[in-house]
């Protein structure tokens, strides 16, 4: 009966440590989540305070050379994470984690120093490499921490630094850069991110058993890749995710130009959107998790239905955004940003749930290459070439459709989510669910 109880006892020391390190992994990574989207989005909100400093108002092409700044970001971003994504496959991915929030908090702060726009430029591309170290290995982690039953509200809290890190980017930049010059929102940025990169090295990676890295499945094969690029809803979501991502880069990096163009403070403005972005993009997010969770195992495909639905309700809203005026407009405004972030949740899982273990943080990596790639690298230049020749107005109005185009994708792939689930969790021997 001791013997019983003794390990009784120990189990339950188990699933408290173990219960413990999950939750500790995660409030690590969404910590540190939370400065890479805080760090992506103070650039945008000091855009017209950098465009001032380089160039000149009579630079007819000012805009579209500092939407250049967003690409330089991108490109590496994008360039970078299939190559890290597949080594995070192969070693400790906290070690990655850990090297990649280092390096791009000392170029968030070296961006601060720039003294042209060609140096400011090159820290924008460290800043793209350190996150595409991040980009594939941190959903990964929490992927092979959590089970498909709870991976929905995880990976929804997770990203739930996203809308909250964006905000907090606005409101960084709009108040330090309106008080102390658009340097010192950079120079603040650096600290915090540098002691997050060092705890990662204290981290035990998931797959690790005794001194060994190993993996829990299958040795992974070239035929695992193929699979991957075979799977309909793994790609169908990355269309669907090009399209988001598109909408909401753009939308992100300039909004504070077009409310500049709606004759709005440009502090009081930027503040307000990240106020705005904070509450609605972080209730939506963690309910989408939330609500697709629930409604797994009765409606087949529920991820994709989440996501899809609510981005054909964001693209009405945001039109009529664009034309109720202020401060009328920011009501329609929360509304667009509440449903244009409840996807964020759900398709992330559903990047998850269809990727075998022994390749997930390659797909995590290769969608990040697609849908920048495609997406916000395509938005940032071609809505600043419509307010360079017209006026942001049509650009946004542009982007309203992108939001409806994205809607439309994600619920042609809810046939295939259930079917594509089934495999890979039978292939990973887990009870089959969709």
């Amino acid at each position: 009966m001791r013997d019983g109880l003794q390990s009784t006892n120990s189990k339950s020391v188990q699933s408290v440590k173990a219960l413990t390190g999950r939750g500790g992994a995660l409030t690590l990574l969404l910590m540190i989540n939370l400065f890479n989207y805080i760090d992506r989005q103070v650039l945008a909100a000091v855009e017209p305070d950098i465009r001032a400093t380089f160039f000149g108002a009579s630079d007819q092409y000012a805009m579209t050379k500092t939407g250049l700044l967003g690409a330089a970001f991108l490109v590496t971003y994008m360039v970078s994470a299939p190559i890290l994504g597949f080594l995070a496959d192969r070693i400790s991915r906290w070690m990655i984690v850990g090297a990649a929030v280092i390096l791009w908090s000392l170029a968030t702060g070296a961006s601060g120093l720039a003294m042209t726009f060609g140096m400011l430029f090159a820290t924008r591309i460290f800043v793209g490499i350190g996150e595409g170290g991040y980009g594939p290995a941190a959903p990964t982690i929490l992927s092979d921490l959590f089970s498909i039953e709870s991976r929905g509200r995880v990976m929804a809290a997770f990203c739930a630094a996203i809308p909250v890190g964006s905000a907090l980017g606005y409101v960084i930049g709009g108040i330090i850069g309106g008080h102390l010059g658009w340097r010192w929102a950079f120079y603040l940025l650096a600290p915090p991110g540098l002691l997050l990169g060092i705890i990662c090295f204290w981290q035990r990676d998931p797959r690790v058993s005794g001194n060994h890295l190993v993996q829990k499945v299958a040795r992974r094969t070239l035929a695992d890749y193929m699979k991957l690029f075979r799977t309909r809803s793994y790609l169908i979501n990355c269309v669907a995710q090009t399209l988001m991502t598109f909408a909401a880069g753009g939308l992100g990096y300039w909004i504070s130009a077009y409310l500049e163009y709606r004759g709005q403070s440009p502090t009081a403005g930027r503040t307000m959107f990240g106020l705005i972005t904070v509450v609605a993009g972080l209730t939506s997010t963690l309910l989408g998790g939330i609500v697709a969770d629930r409604l797994r195992r009765r409606l087949p495909g529920s991820y994709f239905w989440v996501s899809g639905v609510g981005m054909l309700i964001a693209s009405p809203l945001f039109i009529i955004t664009l034309y109720v005026p202020f401060p009328f407009a920011w009501v329609p405004m929360f509304l667009a940003i509440f449903f244009l972030f409840l996807n964020t949740g759900p398709s992330n899982t559903a990047l998850a749930n269809v990727s075998l273990p022994a390749v997930r943080a390659t797909a995590f990596a290769m969608n990040i290459f697609v849908i920048h790639l495609l997406g916000d690298v395509q938005a940032f230049w071609m809505i600043g070439y419509i307010a360079d020749h017209t006026n942001i107005h049509l650009g946004f109005l542009f982007v309203s459709a992108v939001i409806f185009a994205s809607g439309l994708a994600w619920l042609f792939g809810t046939k295939y989510l259930p079917s594509d689930t089934d495999a890979v969790e039978t292939a990973t021997q887990r009870p089959v669910s969709t």
